[in-house]
């Protein structure tokens, strides 16, 4: 008898991740699951071993990391592997979304997994956030002072929020070890919201590019779809390989290098560059309250799509080509954040920022309501 038959845990670990009835006509872009849960792992596991070295305190934490860079064997190879693993897992999870979208895969019955895919690149983006603050850098600094100054508007209790966020009245030693003991502990939450998403997902079986009803056609996961993954998985090595020995800091800012100074103010101010679509939303809108609320809409926007949209563009002519306006809109933003402001870009940002929420708010309950009536027959 197999051993998997005769302990629970294996049993469980069998069924989800060998035997688990997949549709047969997958392609590539169904990667994208299993290839985050591979970064994933990858980050928790070179931010246990960058813990054992960096010291969190505001003379320290600047020099600790250096000194991990050139007196620590094979230490500047892990960190500039967690720095551009973090790029690497936003990039895959970011493209799962996208094929979501495109596929309609978050459709009901399958709510619950859309949910709970925003609420991990929400916590994600809090882990992703506090660990740029961790080198205290230039940007580290001023960048948790721009962030977390943004709690001001929330009506009454704004300002209590941001003093314990920082642990006193400014950006200080007592906000870099909160920063640090959140972002430890942050991964491993993450890793029970995959397990939760997973099992979300087999509840009602993967979707498939036909969006067809495909049980009676699947074939076990692990014998055919474990090599795709594997053919993803050592091609995503090849480019984290390129990255970490040939141009480590090709997705970092210089300014970073800097040690962090609280006396001088960077000329431009930019998060890591998976954030620019958000910052240039913030920033094209003047008013700070309001830019807070535009950030939450968007969110608020992802969280109703099974209900309000997510029928998919596949076979959807107009769907589909609104789409590819919504992706090209999202890029243009991203391009946009990391550029000075100026009347242009400011001009710009606010015209994608305008056709992103006419997208989220307007295209896809409408849209996809009137396409669906026509397949019907009803006009």
């Amino acid at each position: 008898m197999r051993l998997h038959s005769k302990v629970q845990i294996l049993s469980i670990l069998n069924a989800h991740l060998v035997a688990y009835p997949t549709p047969l006509n997958l392609n590539y872009a169904w990667n994208g699951g299993s290839l985050a849960g591979m970064m994933l792992a990858s980050q928790m596991l070179t931010g246990i071993l960058l813990a054992m070295h960096y010291v969190s305190h505001v003379d320290y934490a600047f020099a600790s990391v250096q000194h991990l860079m050139t007196d620590v064997p094979s230490g500047m190879i892990l960190r500039y592997a967690h720095a551009n693993g973090a790029s690497l897992f936003f990039i895959v999870v970011y493209l799962h979304i996208l094929r979501g979208m495109y596929y309609g895969s978050g459709a009901q019955p399958r709510e619950m997994v859309w949910i709970s895919g925003v609420v991990i690149l929400l916590v994600m983006i809090i882990t992703a956030f506090i660990g740029y603050v961790l080198p205290w850098g230039q940007m580290s600094f001023w960048g948790a002072t721009v962030i977390t100054s943004l709690a001001t508007a929330i009506p009454v209790v704004g300002k209590h929020i941001m003093y314990w966020l920082w642990g006193g009245f400014s950006v200080d030693n007592p906000t870099l070890n909160r920063f640090y003991s959140f972002h430890y502990t942050l991964p491993f939450i993450l890793a029970g919201l995959s397990v939760f998403h997973i099992a979300a997902l087999h509840q009602y079986g993967s979707t498939n590019p036909l969006g067809i009803n495909s049980q009676s056609s699947t074939l076990s996961f692990g014998v055919y779809f474990g090599a795709k993954d594997l053919l993803g998985a050592l091609f995503l090595a090849l480019v984290f390989s390129m990255l970490v020995f040939f141009y480590p800091d090709l997705l970092g800012h210089p300014d970073n290098l800097i040690p962090a100074n609280p006396y001088s103010t960077p000329q431009h101010i930019v998060p890591e560059w998976y954030f620019l679509w958000v910052y240039a939303i913030l920033r094209s809108i003047p008013n700070k309250t309001m830019g807070v609320l535009a950030i939450a809409l968007v969110f608020i926007s992802l969280f109703a799509m099974p209900f309000i949209g997510l029928g998919g563009g596949r076979f959807r002519i107009i769907t589909e080509w609104l789409y590819w306006t919504f992706l090209a809109d999202v890029l243009l933003l991203t391009w946009l954040g990391g550029n000075e402001i100026t009347p242009i870009t400011s001009f710009v940002g606010q015209l994608c920022t305008a056709y992103l929420f006419f997208y989220l708010l307007v295209c896809q309950p409408l849209v996809g309501y009137l396409e669906t009536q026509f397949a019907h027959g009803k006009y």
